[in-house]
């Protein structure tokens, strides 16, 4: 069965041309294949196309009508061909990006105003969430994920590390002393963060690998980094997050660092997850390539 969007196209050329020959030559096809091009759409429709008569060729009443729908489609087709082209020199198209909540609040939502303007013909819809996003049943084009890499299809860029530090208010600290070891944790009020493995609201690991661990308890637990910072700045208690929560709060001393004598967990790492597909849309390349100039090589988090 021959091409029915091939079809079409040489009918409209038959059309404009007013004979087979015509059409023939304008696309470079021998006339015996236009001709079965013809014969074929009048088949799979069941109808005639074109009064035939040895002077001239004419449309038959159905023939104009699918001469209209047809000029539609193929007008339609070339549209698309067009703009899936301009995509590919320039980013273009509504970009679904998704990353951890507190992450997003202060290291993407700051920075899109730049990328916006980099490049206007991309509209960016943000997606806050801690959970972890499966980019491909979800419908998001790229997904920011803060931890170890599980192997799968997914395709993945390391953008940045991502570290974490001990820390309190100079007020909590004043009241209760400062710890010296993780040993002394236990005695503290310790704010833990409920989405947590190795760092939970029940224990808190400690070395590289997370060789050492220490129970802790306190007067509150959250699923939410900022909220616990807060509480922390509040002088309720301790906390062990990530430095890009609390990084301007240490920098100005509303926190300060705790001199344990284990060091705190190797961070993990910040990674751009996408679906695996032989060409990548020009708005992802351009997504990840701005967030690697703006996270590296030292991230602003860094402290």
């Amino acid at each position: 069965m021959l091409d029915r969007f091939t079809g079409m196209q040489v009918f409209a050329k038959v059309v404009a041309q007013g004979s087979f020959s015509g059409a023939a030559r304008s696309l470079g096809l021998s006339q015996t294949m236009v001709t079965k091009h013809i014969a074929s759409l009048e088949s799979r429709l069941e109808i005639s196309l074109f009064h035939r008569s040895t002077r001239r060729l004419s449309l038959t009443e159905p023939g104009r009508l699918f001469f209209i729908r047809s000029q539609k489609i193929l007008t339609d087709l070339e549209e698309m061909e067009q703009e899936v082209s301009a995509e590919n020199q320039e980013p273009r198209g509504l970009l679904r990006l998704n990353a951890p909540v507190s992450f997003a609040i202060r290291h993407v939502g700051p920075i899109l105003p730049e990328f916006s303007r980099r490049h206007p013909l991309v509209t960016v819809e943000l997606g806050l969430d801690d959970r972890r996003i499966d980019p491909i049943t979800e419908g998001w084009d790229l997904t920011l994920r803060i931890g170890r890499m599980p192997s799968s299809a997914l395709r993945s860029r390391r953008l940045a590390q991502v570290d974490f530090v001990v820390c309190a208010a100079p007020s909590y600290l004043e009241e209760c002393g400062t710890p010296r070891s993780v040993a002394d944790l236990p005695n503290h009020r310790c704010l833990g963060y409920t989405l947590g493995d190795e760092i939970s609201s029940a224990r808190w690991s400690f070395g590289p690998n997370g060789e050492r661990t220490v129970p802790v308890s306190g007067p509150m637990h959250a699923n939410n980094g900022d909220i616990l910072r807060e509480a922390a700045v509040a002088g309720q208690g301790i906390i062990y997050q990530p430095t890009f929560i609390v990084s301007d709060e240490l920098k100005s001393g509303r926190l300060v660092p705790l001199p344990l004598d284990v060091p705190v967990m190797t961070g993990p790492e910040l990674h751009a997850v996408y679906a695996p597909t032989p060409h990548v849309p020009l708005k992802i390349r351009a997504m990840i390539d701005f967030l690697v100039e703006r996270y590296g090589p030292v991230p602003p988090w860094t402290i």
